[in-house]
Formats: structure tokens, sequence, C-alpha cells
């Protein structure tokens, strides 16, 4: 999962940072609500967790903002306003959860796990590209220089896995994760075979791009 982290408390965003990274996450930050309108652009995120009172544009503004863009990521807000109002605010903006200060780190990483075994949604029509391929959520599909072929359902999570962190080494139990749910006891030979397949289909489709293997951590992909 790859987290934008938005928190203009420079302490606190060091240590959810430290404590996210340590958890597996991969993880972004920054530290006022224009600093994360930017980073939004540039990048897709499956989830914020989104401070409400930021310097330059606020939490609810920058909640917003995405929301009428059409960006569906899921959205925390962590703020210290917690009356019952407050929370109204927040939800009825697009906030998927709400979590007040002070929390413990446990309660966040739960309420993420949480949002990570909802059913993904994306942006209608929105593609993932990534050198010589392209690949399409609502159908499945992936496209190549030679063509392009339909994808499975695991084939399709782990390849979004790899085009949302081309070029980073992803561990294995970061893959099972994405492509099996993070409560999955499946066999890690069941993430070699998808390699394997995902692997025959950019072939098919003529790409270039090799989904290398790194020794004692995962894979990685690269051009």
């Amino acid at each position: 999962m790859k987290i934008l982290l938005v928190e203009d408390d420079r302490e606190l965003n060091r240590t959810l940072l430290f404590q996210l990274e340590k958890e597996g996450f991969l993880v972004d930050s920054c530290f006022d609500g224009e600093e994360a309108c930017y980073y939004m652009q540039e990048g897709l995120y499956d989830l914020i967790l989104l401070d409400r009172m930021l310097p330059k544009m606020d939490g609810i503004a920058v909640l917003e903002k995405i929301r009428r863009e059409g960006n569906t990521v899921p959205v925390i807000l962590l703020t210290a306003l917690g009356t019952l109002t407050d929370k109204i605010t927040g939800l009825d903006c697009g906030a998927d959860d709400y979590l007040v200060k002070p929390f413990a780190f446990e309660e966040l990483a739960a309420r993420i796990r949480s949002i990570g075994r909802r059913p993904r949604r994306m942006e209608k029509g929105r593609k993932l590209s990534f050198d010589d391929i392209s690949y399409s959520p609502e159908e499945l599909r992936l496209d190549g220089p030679d063509g392009s072929c339909s994808l499975s359902r695991r084939e399709a999570a782990l390849l979004e896995a790899f085009l949302r962190n081309s070029g980073q080494s992803l561990s294995r139990q970061l893959l099972l994760c994405r492509v099996w749910g993070p409560d999955t006891d499946v066999e890690e030979g069941n993430l070699d075979n998808y390699i394997y397949f995902l692997r025959r289909r950019l072939k098919s489709v003529g790409s270039r791009i090799q989904l290398k293997t790194v020794r004692g951590i995962g894979y990685r992909m690269e051009d």
C-alpha cells in the first residue's frame, strides 16, 4: 500500500513515517496543503493520511479539491478537532475515516488495514502507464507495442502494484498483501507463479519491461 502522509507537525510526521515504513508501507510525506495537492498530481496513492489543520490550504480544502476532481483515493483525517460537528463535516466532505489526536499508532494501523480490505475504487477511465505499456483497471487490459491482452484479477492486482511503484524493490510480503489480502496465509510459491504468468503477459504484448528478482527482498519492475 502506497500512502501519502500530510502532517505539518514535523516531529509527529517523522514518527508516523518511521512507524508506517516499519509496518511495510510505502510512504511519501509532506507538511502543507499545497504540497499535498502537488504530490497527488504527481503520484497515485492507495491512501491519504490528512491532517485537518494545515498551513497554506487546510485539510478540508484539500479534501474538497480532490473530490471535485474525481479522485476517489481513501482519506483518513487526522485532527485534534473531535466534536461531533467536526466529524460530520469531515465525513460529509469526502473523508473515509476520522481519527482524533492523540491516538495510538496501533489504532491507526488497524484503520489502514480495514481500508485496505475494502474493494478497490479506481478513477473512471484512469489508465496506469510505464515505459511501453499501459493498463486499464476497468477492463483489466494490458496494452503494449504488439497488441493487448486480458489479465486475471490477481495478475491485474500484481501489475498495478508494480506500476504504482515502478523502479522500486517491492518485498514479497507487500506483494502477497496487495494481491491476496493482508490476512492471507497463501504460500509464497503462489506469488512466484503469478510473477511467471505476468512476465509471459508482458512478453505477449511485445514489452521490453522486466520483472527483476531482487535477492532477499522480492521483485522490481524495470525498463
